[in-house]
């Protein structure tokens, strides 16, 4: 019977895939006869649909959890609801950010025939779900990312960065590398922040009297000291990602003693979009006198 549903839940799979490029992300999570717990092969597809959401600006996820036509209403509600939270409970394992679930619920029993075929135990099996559903963020700013001065041409985050860097700086001057943004739960930038990055180790290269310490920060932690890196399986997210751009720097030809690198935990939280509390910034300890 399960391995019927397996078939289904992979071509349900391919139809995710083709509905990523839309605004609304749909997927359903199937279930054994009175089990909440997740399927070996479901828990398998729901990472890959997480992975997908982690790569988008979601707005909101809701999800409903669902039973077949057999036992009370009380038991269905219940145990609709056991599925649901459990779908919940991997969610936050992967740093999704709760303040965007904005449902959560048990919908009890579906209508036993809600597909052509006389099979019932086919029918119950697809009905023994939960469904998940992200909206994703529509971006109404084309310019996004861009600062526009009347008198001038619009500037770029990352040139805005290098020129602030170029600038007059004092000790205690914190600088946000903009668009230096990281994938959810690991060290490494995300591909478009590469040449960012370029453009910021070549100016700090050329300023060698600048002295420095690098802060990385997280999202979305709930109660604990720091978010885990999926990379190491360690809980010290923060430091990594400030690591992985002191390890940067020093390659390009950064002095490493002019450098030093802490993690900030979710200390700092920037409000808005948790991506992009998912930063690295620059502190000023010490400038010294041009040679």
């Amino acid at each position: 019977m399960f391995l019927k549903l397996k078939k289904i839940s992979i071509a349900m799979l391919l139809l995710s895939n083709i509905l990523y490029a839309q605004t609304e992300l749909k997927h359903e999570v199937y279930f054994e006869t009175d089990k909440y717990e997740v399927p070996e092969t479901e828990h398998n597809r729901l990472l890959l649909f997480i992975l997908q959401l982690q790569k988008l600006n979601l707005d909101k996820i809701s999800i409903y959890g669902f039973c077949d036509d057999r036992g009370t209403n009380s038991y269905n509600m219940t145990l609709s609801q056991n599925r649901a939270d459990a779908i919940k409970n991997i969610f936050s394992n992967y740093d999704i950010e709760e303040s965007i679930i904005s449902n959560v619920d048990g919908k009890g029993e579906i209508l036993l025939k809600i597909i052509e075929t006389k099979d019932a135990n086919i029918i119950r099996g697809l009905n023994r779900k939960v469904e998940i559903i992200a909206s994703n963020k529509v971006e109404d700013e084309p310019e996004k990312g861009v600062t526009t001065n009347p008198n001038k041409s619009p500037v770029k985050k990352s040139e805005r960065t290098a020129s602030i860097l170029k600038g007059n700086l004092k000790v205690g001057d914190k600088i946000l590398l903009e668009n230096i943004l990281f994938k959810t739960n690991y060290s490494y930038v995300m591909p478009e922040s590469r040449k960012t990055l370029e453009k910021i180790a070549k100016v700090l290269k050329e300023r060698d009297n600048l002295y420095f310490t690098i802060q990385g920060h997280v999202c979305c932690t709930q109660n604990a000291r720091d978010a885990i890196d999926k990379k190491t399986r360690k809980r010290n997210l923060s430091v990594a990602r400030a690591k992985n751009i002191y390890d940067y720097l020093a390659k390009k030809g950064v002095d490493k003693r002019r450098m030093k690198y802490v993690g900030m935990r979710r200390k700092f939280p920037l409000g808005g979009d948790p991506k992009f509390d998912r930063r690295v910034e620059i502190v000023i300890t010490y400038i010294s006198e041009n040679k």
